[in-house]
């Protein structure tokens, strides 16, 4: 390893790797006309949908000067969790729920973080440089940089794709006022292949390289905070924590690698539980249940919404006794959901009985109305 100062990038990039960083690359901070224009047709159309947050800071995700003027490099790092199993052969197990190949593990937000932070202070210590350290919760484009930075491209389905670990990077960055040799950036690799955009249960690519993140499995699972949209439910199946199945067929993942990240490997009860399981979790349990993941940021409430939809689409009866003990729970969102998933589990004349008259909730109200 290099101990010398004389090649600061030079050891920088092999402390990344010694940090357990899968791939290292740098780029200048600095913005590009394509990337605000992008980022501005895709606002202006609304593909946001509830992210806000895009829009608020939409000059800080364009420009890295905006967010940071004093930044010069940014040093873009990937952490690989390529998945040991076929994350789409769960899709045939209508009784289990598919929770997405990222959330099986320990929360990313924190392991990387923890990874950059580390490096970062590396860093600021050895050259006497400012560093800021960013993962996906920051205002920054971390899948522009990384394909400027050379780690990969963007693929058609809009995320990121290494020609090394396929479509399974986590994504970080480390801003600084130290300026390096940028790296040269990625091409794009994916020619006529169009398996990702085919593959979307809800077509949500309404043209290669641009989502409409609205219809996005991932989106509605996870950023939707009301009803799920009645259009896109029966799609949904059995996801019940974002989706896998853009990113899964990519044949880039041929040369994809499994995670030797030890905190993002799937933990058992994660990688198959059986819905009637989880829609019996109290607010207790689920904190139990999730407590290091991701999925614990939705809450409850919008976890058995996902939960009870996939019910719904189960095809198996016995599943009704599960979203029937969920009319009256104390989440509106949930009781709705319940409704909307009895609708497709039982005979007309049985949910018929079990209607509560007293009911006050317009949003439920109107899932009862939708099914009589």
């Amino acid at each position: 390893m290099p101990t010398s100062i004389s090649d600061p990038k030079a050891l920088i990039l092999a402390e990344a790797l010694a940090h357990g960083f899968d791939a290292v690359r740098v780029t200048r901070a600095e913005g590009s006309p394509r990337q605000r224009q992008g980022l501005g047709e895709f606002l202006a159309a609304g593909h946001h949908g509830e992210m806000d947050w895009m829009e608020a800071r939409r000059d800080w995700r364009a420009d890295p000067r905006t967010l940071w003027p004093d930044a010069k490099s940014v040093i873009v790092l990937g952490l690989n969790y390529g998945p040991g199993e076929d994350p789409l052969a769960l899709l045939a197990a209508k009784e289990r729920g598919v929770i997405s190949v990222y959330a099986q593990g320990d929360d990313y937000h924190e392991v990387v973080k923890k990874k950059l932070k580390a490096l970062g202070g590396l860093i600021a210590g050895r050259f006497k440089a400012d560093v800021k350290v960013f993962v996906d919760t920051a205002p920054v484009m971390e899948k522009p940089l990384a394909a400027r930075a050379g780690i990969g491209w963007q693929g058609k389905h809009t995320n990121l794709v290494s020609r090394e670990f396929g479509s399974w990077l986590f994504l970080g960055s480390v801003f600084t006022t130290l300026a390096l040799e940028p790296d040269e950036a990625e091409i794009d690799h994916c020619g006529t292949c169009r398996n990702c955009l085919d593959a979307c249960p809800t077509n949500a690519f309404p043209a290669p390289y641009k989502l409409d993140a609205r219809r996005c499995i991932s989106y509605l699972t996870i950023e939707k905070k009301g009803p799920i949209p009645r259009e896109f439910r029966a799609a949904m199946g059995n996801r019940i924590y974002g989706c896998d199945d853009c990113l899964a067929v990519c044949p880039w993942n041929k040369f994809a690698q499994d995670a030797r990240e030890i905190a993002l490997q799937a933990r058992a009860e994660l990688k198959a539980p059986g819905l009637a399981e989880l829609a019996a979790l109290d607010d207790e349990a689920f904190r139990t249940l999730f407590r290091k993941s991701p999925v614990k940021r939705i809450g409850r409430a919008r976890f058995l919404r996902n939960v009870l939809t996939a019910i719904g689409n189960s095809g198996t009866p016995q599943l009704a006794a599960s979203a029937q003990a969920l009319l009256r729970d104390d989440s509106p969102l949930v009781r709705g959901a319940a409704v909307w998933a009895l609708s497709r589990l039982l005979p007309r004349e049985e949910l018929a009985q079990l209607r509560e008259a007293r009911e006050t909730d317009a949003s439920v109200i109107a899932e009862w109305d939708a099914v009589n």
